[in-house]
């Protein structure tokens, strides 16, 4: 059979982009990265495996593919994103992404031992839902995450709730994605290490106004109690609505990273009988609120019967954390006040690699 002229003219024309592989993960933990654009100047990638926040650049061949060794690396799930010619850009050869309120990154996985407790493996699985909720507090439809344990379909059984918050540029996906919470939960509880539990992943993302520039402090202090408004008159309601829930304190715990620890203390310190159990992973009163903290708060805090209502209020961060200084402010307000939690100093800084360790670690300790 013949093929016209103008039918092979119209074929597309292999280039190395046809069998480029990227993230390549090599058998010594080195990974290269790799992508096609013959028409670049310039090639970079950032990513939560640098201990730094300069990117690396990627070097071109004669071909027009840009590539980088990085690694070794310790086995773990990371997140990176390329920049080309000073646009930030997918890797479109990894289809694994982690979303966020406006923008995207990819994922990558190293397995191995050290990733034992977040993968999915051969164990009953709970199911993750995306459920959607009028939200009469912002006037929208709002979306969560929420975690059923195994089993929760076929019972009658009613479960303690964790509501888990995210951090700042991610929303209610995050946790899922990235923080691999539901095959964490689903290992702990295959493993008893954990108790059988319903877990909240609100989007603490509030709708920011028009603005240029970073949010002013007043800004930020409505946002903080738009998401508080929020969580307590919307998605708290909906969730003990919907889901076979135990209702008391005793039977709730809330924790968060970031702008989600910021948010779960302000909770801790305004509704100090809500959560029985506190976890605040890379976190502290950060701004204007770091200073108006002792005053907005002084009646919880110099309350005598706050710690009797406190099973756990668990902090912890990395030594590298860009946000120590703010912990360590939050952590002297407590002292001062004789506000009793554990702390928790690791190795590494303000990212993902240890907020999926925390939460390893804080959800056995809960509803004990």
């Amino acid at each position: 059979m013949l093929v016209s002229m103008g039918a092979m003219a119209q074929m597309p024309q292999k280039t190395p982009n046809d069998t480029l592989k990227s993230p390549k993960v090599l058998d010594d933990k080195r990974v290269m990265i790799q992508i096609y654009a013959p028409k670049a100047s310039e090639v970079t990638v950032g990513g939560d495996f640098l201990s730094s926040p300069k990117p690396l650049s990627l070097t071109k061949n004669d071909q027009g593919v840009w590539s980088v060794l990085i690694g070794p690396l310790k086995p773990d799930y990371y997140s990176y994103t390329l920049m080309v010619d000073g646009v930030r850009t997918m890797d479109p050869k990894n289809p694994v992404i982690k979303q966020g309120i406006s923008s995207l990154e990819n994922m990558m996985a190293l397995t191995g031992p050290e990733t034992a407790f977040e993968d999915n493996k051969a164990v009953p699985h709970g199911e993750v839902r995306e459920v959607w909720y009028s939200s009469n507090t912002l006037g929208m439809m709002r979306r969560m995450h929420v975690y059923t344990p195994p089993g929760y379909e076929k019972g009658t059984t009613k479960y303690p709730v964790f509501y888990l918050l995210h951090g700042g540029g991610d929303d209610d996906s995050g946790w899922n994605t990235i923080g691999r919470s539901g095959f964490i939960l689903d290992n702990l509880i295959a493993a008893g290490k954990a108790k059988p539990m319903i877990v909240v992943m609100p989007n603490g993302s509030m709708p920011l106004p028009p603005q240029t520039g970073m949010p002013d402090a007043n800004t930020m202090n409505r946002m903080r109690d738009l998401f508080s408004s929020e969580l307590l008159k919307d998605v708290m309601p909906t969730v003990e609505k919907s889901y076979r829930t135990l209702t008391t304190p005793e039977s709730r715990a809330i924790a968060g990273l970031s702008m989600g620890g910021f948010q779960t203390l302000d909770l801790t310190l305004t509704r100090p009988e809500l959560f029985n159990y506190v976890g605040v992973f890379s976190s502290g009163f950060f701004g204007a609120t770091a200073d108006e903290a002792d005053t907005k708060y002084a009646k919880v805090l110099n309350d005598p019967s706050f710690n009797k209502g406190k099973k756990l209020f668990w902090v912890a961060i990395g030594k590298d954390d860009f946000v120590m200084d703010a912990n360590k402010k939050t952590l002297a307000m407590l002292d001062k006040h004789n506000i009793k939690y554990q702390y928790k100093e690791t190795s590494g800084g303000h990212t993902w690699v240890n907020w999926r360790q925390y939460l390893n670690e804080y959800t056995p300790m809960l509803f004990k």
